[in-house]
């Protein structure tokens, strides 16, 4: 496999994608690790773990080493990029990568050094770094750089950034730890208190996929659930509907549409005019919620466009910044070089 020299990472909560300069996007797999306990073995990465979570034995966990957007575990971050960066580019001990790694627009100082510390471990020569509704709005194909205002809301699997950018950089944004993880919770919180069934995660991630809804749907959907009844402890299987769902997320979306709010409220004047004239994008895993772009309509009465493969966007920005470093550097990026 030729080694590439160029590599953008969408660092997410829920998937890892690799955009390679001239291919295009090259690998999207969950952010699984399985791990031996007792020998602290990786045994799987991405769609593999996947697969194991929930179903491992005693000594083999599966877990998720970013949560809410952050690197929650160092090590395990570590060994995952570096998978999926040998997976994706090939090895060389003669050449490393430049990478480019998109994060949270709201993540600390600290955070920022860490998923630096990570991609340089895991073979990186030049670590860029990128907040993620700059490169989500790059990936979603709009001009950044002219004099006027977009508004774009990523909804990823641990955060939601909302971000106003004018000239190349961000002039106001919010980032809330609220996105796909949290509609999980909801569901599953939610199966317990009425149904009073328990179900994990995969099982609220389907249910979300397969029925869930932001907004009233024109037609009814249901599915079958199934989990173990909380009274009895034996297994069970329950009818929900569309309706049940849109109840359940009611919470976490409110949390995204009232910060979508206050963005709106703290942007210039002149900027919210041409918002309001060329309208809301919304990008990342989240967008494909049934009716979330009507709901942040209704909300907010600015027209909102959910952008073409809106899971990918993030992945494709880096990847474009990539060949633009000189002419975005100053406003959008933050560099360190391995040598340190």
């Amino acid at each position: 496999m030729a080694f590439a020299n160029e590599v953008g990472i969408d660092l997410g909560t829920a998937n890892v994608l690799v955009n390679i300069k001239g291919k295009g996007i090259v690998l999207d797999e969950p952010s699984v690790v399985a791990i031996n306990k007792d020998t602290g073995d990786i045994l799987a990465v991405g769609e593999e773990a996947r697969k194991m979570l929930g179903r491992t034995p005693g000594n083999i966990v599966a877990v998720r080493p970013l949560r809410d957007g952050v690197v929650s575990d160092y090590d395990i971050t570590e060994r995952m990029l570096k998978y999926f960066i040998k997976k994706s580019c090939g090895s060389s001990r003669f050449f490393k990568p430049r990478i480019m790694v998109c994060v949270p627009s709201g993540v600390t100082e600290v955070e920022k050094r860490a998923v630096r510390e990570a991609a340089v471990e895991a073979g990186g020569k030049d670590v860029f770094l990128m907040e993620e509704p700059v490169a989500a709005a790059i990936g979603a194909g709009l001009d950044i750089a002219k004099p006027e205002g977009t508004m774009v809301i990523d909804i990823g699997g641990g955060t939601t950034d909302i971000a106003v950018i004018s000239l190349g950089g961000i002039v106001t944004s919010n980032s809330v730890k609220v996105a796909g993880d949290k509609f999980d919770d909801a569901i599953i919180r939610y199966m317990r208190r009425v149904h009073k069934l328990y179900v994990g995660e995969r099982t609220a991630e389907e249910l979300k996929v397969q029925i869930g809804t932001a907004y009233p749907r024109p037609e009814m959907a249901q599915a079958e659930c199934k989990g173990r009844d909380l009274v009895t402890g034996l297994p069970k299987t329950v009818v929900v509907t569309s309706e049940e769902m849109m109840e359940a997320l009611e919470e976490p979306l409110q949390s995204i549409t009232n910060a979508v709010h206050a963005v709106l409220e703290a942007t210039p004047p002149e900027l919210g005019a041409d918002i309001s004239t060329t309208g809301i994008t919304i990008t990342g895993g989240g967008a494909l919620l049934n009716g979330i772009d009507k709901l942040i309509e209704s909300k907010t009465g600015i027209k909102v466009i959910i952008a073409d493969d809106p899971k990918t966007c993030v992945a494709i920005g880096s990847g474009k910044a990539l060949n633009e470093l000189e002419a975005i550097e100053s406003t959008t990026l933050n560099r360190r070089n391995s040598f340190i």
